[in-house]
């Protein structure tokens, strides 16, 4: 396997070690990357050349930066709430939303068990999976490395509502468990049948901030087995969970997870994490993504990277924003993160 510079220093890091220097990776899709390009929302979903451009574009303007998972082949957040029919609402300035189902929990443990290869969008997505990596769609050298879900307790507030899943965590045990398995079981099947289509691939995003809605023992009870179980499915490949959700009071918990790296909130002071966590997890963070990235000045970002790479490095750590690229992000300040990162 071949890998840039990039790719190296960010894979040493995640493994707790240090890189010649601090490596920089941000987590970027459809909220920021057509804006960025200058895309109609709607364009970005329906031309792959045009998005396959927007893609390569970044790469070549930021190579310095490892973008997180790479050519991610995503339709908002409706990639896996597709495959239970939940109705997905489209737009020209922004990601598509979700309606939730209308479904008492009495009957989630009726939800259907999709398969990927068949069911909702993700068909869509393994099949421009394969043209990418198989069909000449990706020139040379490029590979995707990381694939990506969202994990169980974001698919099922998507699938059922936010509301109506959190009361039922405490009012509704069983069929919150009935329904877990179920998403747990699909999450684990997209990103297996992901894998499959990559060449080399290096590891897994999970994305969930659900978890960090709820106090310590309901995580213990509702969110840490399935969590476990998704990312024991991938022992040996990098783990990374995406959950910036300020959740200070679940750090000893967080500690417990199967993974290697963790994006938190920038809400979260990275030394306090890291202290908290210890050197078996990596910390990708932690420049605010909104305050900063997008309506700070270069000078702000700059400091605010140095302040992290102080408190947080220079061992296991990834310099990122505190959660995903937010619209708006000009370039000058992911320029900003880099030479930080530089020294």
């Amino acid at each position: 396997m071949t890998l840039d510079s990039a790719w190296e220093r960010f894979l040493v890091a995640a493994r707790g070690g240090t890189p010649d220097r601090v490596p920089v990776a941000l987590i970027v899709d459809s909220p920021w990357l057509p804006g960025y390009a200058g895309m109609n929302m709607l364009d970005f979903f329906l031309y792959p050349d045009r998005w396959l451009a927007a893609y390569l574009d970044i790469i070549a303007r930021f190579p310095e930066v490892v973008w997180v998972p790479g050519f991610w082949v995503e339709y908002g957040m409706a990639n896996e709430p597709s495959a239970f029919g939940a109705p997905i609402l489209w737009r020209h300035d922004a990601p598509p939303a979700m309606r939730h189902l209308a479904l008492p929990p009495e009957q989630w443990a009726d939800l259907p068990h999709p398969d990927p290869e068949t069911d909702g969008l993700m068909p869509l997505v393994l099949r421009r999976l394969e043209n990418l990596e198989h069909g000449g769609g990706l020139p040379e050298p490029h590979r995707i490395r990381m694939v990506a879900a969202r994990g169980p307790l974001a698919l099922a507030t998507h699938v059922l509502g936010t509301t109506e899943f959190l009361e039922a965590t405490a009012a509704e045990p069983e069929a919150v468990a009935a329904a877990l398995d179920i998403f747990t079981d699909t999450v684990i099947a997209f990103l297996r049948a992901q894998l499959d289509r990559l060449r080399e691939p290096v590891g897994i995003l999970m994305l969930d901030d659900i978890p960090g809605l709820l106090s310590p023992r309901a995580f213990n009870r509702v969110a840490l087995p399935y969590l476990q179980r998704i990312f024991d499915a991938f022992d040996g490949l990098l783990r990374l969970y995406h959950n910036d959700t300020p959740c200070a009071h679940l750090l000893p918990h967080l500690g417990q997870l199967h993974c290697e790296v963790l994006n938190f909130s920038h809400e979260m002071p990275i030394g306090e994490v890291k202290a908290a966590l210890g050197p078996r997890i990596a910390l990708m963070g932690n420049v605010p993504p909104l305050s900063l990235m997008v309506r700070g000045t270069p000078h702000e970002v700059e400091e605010a990277a140095r302040a992290c790479i102080a408190e947080g490095g220079p061992d296991g750590l990834i310099l990122s924003a505190g959660g995903g690229v937010s619209p708006g992000t000009p370039a000058e300040h992911i320029d900003a993160l880099v030479r930080a990162a530089q020294g």
